[in-house]
């Protein structure tokens, strides 16, 4: 079973009880960054370091107005592999507050976009902790990577060909049609110079240039 490193603030929130309730094994630190901290693996054997933020929905608000939430999400996203926040309550946050709702509804846009950290949202502590229980149960298996390819039906030989250079950027369907048919196979297309595929009805200096991006630049893993 996985440890949760809880922070000393949260041993008086009655969280720490139920994840003992739950045979969730706990270790209480001093964290400076987040209110819970788990590490798993990834498919190839890495550790990774997942931080959990936990406000009140009174907590999230008033760290709106103070701009403790924008440091704090900062230090989480730079600290942590996958930061997770956490927003506990029942009560109805666009009512709590003399607060425009357009501004909370901003904030939570901004976390979820800007910053990409994933929202989770619980009514009480009973629910925060069995939240973090199924977390722990989640991260006991290592952390796949997904396929960016759809799930799809075995295809031809020759929609195996559109669908290689129409992944390319900015190439749809008909351009796609319209490169194999000129170039023939899928490496004369990838290997075809700038000028010849600039007289590619449609396919404009643009991008030539993201493709060639994608196919020269190394990888980076």
């Amino acid at each position: 079973m996985q440890t949760i490193i809880v922070d000393q603030r949260e041993r008086s929130s009655g969280i720490v009880k139920e994840l003992i309730k739950k045979d969730i094994k706990i270790e209480i630190r001093q964290l400076v960054i987040a209110d819970f901290v788990i590490q798993t693996k990834d498919s190839e054997s890495k550790i990774i370091d997942v931080g959990i933020e936990r406000k009140t929905t009174n907590d999230f608000l008033n760290s709106i107005i103070d701009k403790r939430l924008i440091t704090q999400l900062i230090a989480l996203k730079e600290n942590f592999q996958l930061p997770l926040l956490i927003i506990e309550g029942s009560e109805n946050i666009y009512s709590l507050r003399n607060f425009h709702p357009n501004s909370i509804r901003g904030m939570l846009a901004s976390i979820a976009i800007d910053f990409q950290i994933p929202i989770l949202f619980t009514r009480n502590i009973k629910d925060t902790a069995a939240l973090l229980a199924i977390i722990v149960q989640r991260l006991e298996k290592p952390i796949k990577n997904i396929s960016l390819l759809k799930k799809r039906k075995p295809l031809t030989l020759k929609e195996r060909q559109e669908y290689l250079i129409e992944s390319l950027p900015g190439i749809g369907p008909t351009l796609s049609k319209s490169l194999l048919k000129r170039f023939k196979t899928v490496k004369r297309v990838i290997n075809a110079k700038e000028n010849r595929l600039i007289k590619t009805k449609k396919l404009g200096p643009k991008k030539i240039e993201e493709i060639k991006k994608v196919v020269e630049s190394e990888y980076i893993p």
